[in-house]
């Protein structure tokens, strides 16, 4: 398929021809995105949350009163959870919240959000992204006449200086190289900005024999 060129400043930059296999995808898996999603967030939750367990606690362990004659249950520590001042019982402990994902299926993903985002419409392919000065303002209006008001760019296999430093204050703007395209950035953003030399990129890393 055929999808017209742009330059930032709307003017029009000819033609690129886009891979079907990466994006001419029609029937959208929903549920391997949803997957992959999934994966992403859970990779990057810290997992640091903590409480104190029994043998972690400062409390006494002596035996609190005799065990028979009291009238009362049996315990020999202050440090069950059931007292004041106690530990908690089965709290969260440090541990890591991610899971394996088959490389496969994450690599089958990003083509779907890629598709998808054709499908759609809010693909936008840029011949580059470069600026002169890195202005915040100044490239906050070229953005907004171009109707970019929450877009991811992929630049290329890197992102231009000025242009990373003047878009990096600009909220819901995203800019990143081609190797951090992944499929939770392009989901939650409205449009997918790509240069011409990420589609190369891309297409040549999603080749029709890793497709299969």
């Amino acid at each position: 398929m055929k999808l017209s060129v742009i330059q930032l400043d709307g003017k029009a930059a000819g033609d690129v021809e886009l891979s079907d296999a990466v994006f001419g995808i029609s029937d959208i898996r929903g549920d391997i995105l949803a997957r992959t999603v999934n994966w992403q967030l859970a990779k990057r939750r810290a997992g640091t949350h903590k409480v104190q367990t029994r043998n972690e606690n400062s409390r006494t362990g002596k035996k609190m009163y005799k065990q028979k004659g009291t009238g009362g249950a049996r315990h020999g520590s202050r440090r069950a959870p059931q007292f004041v001042g106690g530990s908690r019982a089965f709290g969260p402990v440090v541990r890591d919240h991610g899971f394996s994902l088959p490389k496969k299926i994450r690599a089958l993903a990003l083509r779907h959000a890629l598709s998808s985002k054709v499908k759609s419409g809010d693909l936008i392919v840029v011949d580059t992204v470069s600026v002169k000065e890195a202005k915040t303002a100044s490239l906050r209006e070229t953005l907004g006449k171009l109707g970019w008001t929450k877009a991811l760019i992929i630049a290329g296999p890197e992102v231009d200086t000025n242009f990373g430093l003047a878009a990096r204050n600009i909220p819901h703007i995203d800019v990143l190289p081609n190797a951090g395209l992944n499929v939770y950035d392009i989901l939650r953003a409205d449009k997918l900005v790509l240069t011409k030399a990420a589609i190369e990129a891309i297409e040549a890393r999603f080749s029709d024999k890793e497709a299969a």
